[in-house]
């Protein structure tokens, strides 16, 4: 997510960062380069301007700082217009008013990933203490009905449908069945549409003007990049809708729709889709998207995940394990268990301060844990726990085991060893107050077979 354009912006604050004042030319030079990126970012060309604008007056203004560097300066500044160029602050959901069941209808282009959407958003309100309902209006594409309650069934909650194509009337007798049924909250499932279409646009302010909605979310892929913005705008002139929710972020290394949206038709980004999990959703916060964009991280978001995923019992049983020198096989796939569920791993290295730089882009492409879990699998219990008494004929039947090579599985232990070494360093170290920088594992090789 936003690759290319961190490096580009990275570029621009390194040639910054040997002048000793901020001057026209040197401003001149970083607005240059800070508008080329942004443009091959494919973000709207009027917001490019505006926003080269608003730095360098702010660059160049009395309000600027002569004692810090030119590169501190404009990191700052650009950060500032950055998360204002997103929004400012974050917008939440707003179903806190007095109907029940609250209604949340979402439209999008055919493809968008509505349909994926509207299952996540139900996840995320059920782990919220809402009790939501699903409600399949797509009476178009035959597979949609199909799939919402595919997906309704991985989250576990509910999915009205009847054998109909009339979306009015399933959105009406589904918000009907949430009343019956205690349901809090509704999510509507419109059809996609592969254009915008006149029919479909209608269909869609009948559905808005019948239920009322108390949120109408927009969804819209991020890898289409300014044709998402020109979709986003014909919408919301018709819908006038609340929110959008940015989906495949995690494909788009460019993200222009995410810095042009906001500007073109003033409406939040309320959510952000970056993967294919029913967890894969987050909140749009715009000072945090700011600095993962500035490749300062999100280390906010990263704890906020960990919280929600993570669980503390077993986290804390493991530290207690690494201070005894405890810790084993079981204690690792437990880890790998808890990490797989936080989501992508490039999303989180991400959002750690500096860790995208220590760890290259291409070492985290094609991570599968399946060869590790695989062969810590194939072990007995005591070799788990003692994994030193595993001798030649014992990584010979691990390795047939898990169908991985005795060479993977020497791989493993090797690197286990150095980890378990270097965490019960770490351990050490951190009970005494000092500080140390780890050691770069070397588990991608085995995590790519």
């Amino acid at each position: 997510m936003f690759d290319n354009l961190s490096d580009r912006l990275e570029a621009t604050f390194t040639k910054l960062s040997g002048q000793a004042t901020i001057n026209e030319v040197n401003i001149g030079i970083a607005m240059r380069d800070i508008k080329r990126a942004l443009i091959s970012a494919d973000v709207n060309y009027k917001v490019v301007k505006k926003f080269v604008e608003e730095v360098r007056a702010k660059s160049l203004g009395e309000g600027v700082v002569k004692s810090v560097s030119p590169a501190q300066m404009i990191v700052k500044i650009v950060n500032d217009e950055l998360v204002e160029l997103m929004g400012g602050e974050h917008k939440p959901l707003d179903l806190n008013g007095s109907r029940i069941p609250a209604v949340v209808m979402v439209a999008g282009l055919q493809g968008s990933g509505k349909t994926t959407f509207c299952a996540k958003l139900a996840r995320r309100l059920k782990k919220n203490g809402r009790h939501p309902l699903l409600v399949a209006a797509d009476v178009y594409r035959p597979a949609a009905v199909e799939q919402l309650k595919t997906l309704g069934g991985q989250v576990d909650v509910p999915v009205y449908a009847i054998d109909e194509q009339d979306a009015l009337k399933v959105a009406l007798e589904g918000v009907e069945e949430a009343r019956k049924t205690a349901r809090d909250v509704v999510i509507v499932d419109t059809a996609g549409r592969l254009q915008v279409d006149e029919a479909m646009m209608v269909e869609a302010e009948t559905l808005k003007e019948k239920l009322g909605p108390d949120e109408i979310l927009f969804v819209v892929d991020a890898m289409i990049g300014q044709e998402a913005v020109n979709t986003a705008k014909i919408f919301n002139e018709r819908l006038d809708f609340d929110g959008v929710v940015l989906t495949k972020l995690d494909g788009d290394a460019r993200g222009g729709a995410a810095l042009s949206i906001k500007q073109v038709v003033d409406k939040p980004i309320k959510f952000m889709s970056v993967g294919e999990k029913p967890d894969d959703l987050d909140l749009f916060y715009p000072d945090r998207m700011a600095q993962r964009i500035l490749g300062m991280g999100d280390i906010v978001s990263f704890v906020e995940k960990a919280q929600e995923t993570l669980d503390l019992e077993k986290t804390q049983e493991m530290q207690s394990r690494l201070l005894k020198n405890e810790f084993d096989l079981n204690d690792f796939y437990d880890q790998l268990q808890q990490l797989k569920k936080m989501g992508s791993i490039q999303g989180l290295v991400e959002m750690v301060p500096g860790l995208n730089k220590m760890i290259p882009k291409q070492d985290l492409e094609g991570l599968d844990f399946g060869p590790i879990e695989a062969i810590i699998c194939s072990m007995t219990k005591d070799e788990k726990h003692r994994p030193e008494i595993i001798n030649g004929s014992r990584r010979q039947r691990i390795a047939r085991g898990s169908g991985t090579s005795v060479q993977d599985v020497n791989m493993l232990l090797k690197q286990f060893k150095e980890m378990k070494k270097m965490m019960g360093s770490v351990t050490r170290m951190t009970k005494s107050g000092r500080k140390i920088m780890p050691q770069n594992l070397n588990l991608d090789k085995l995590l790519k077979k």
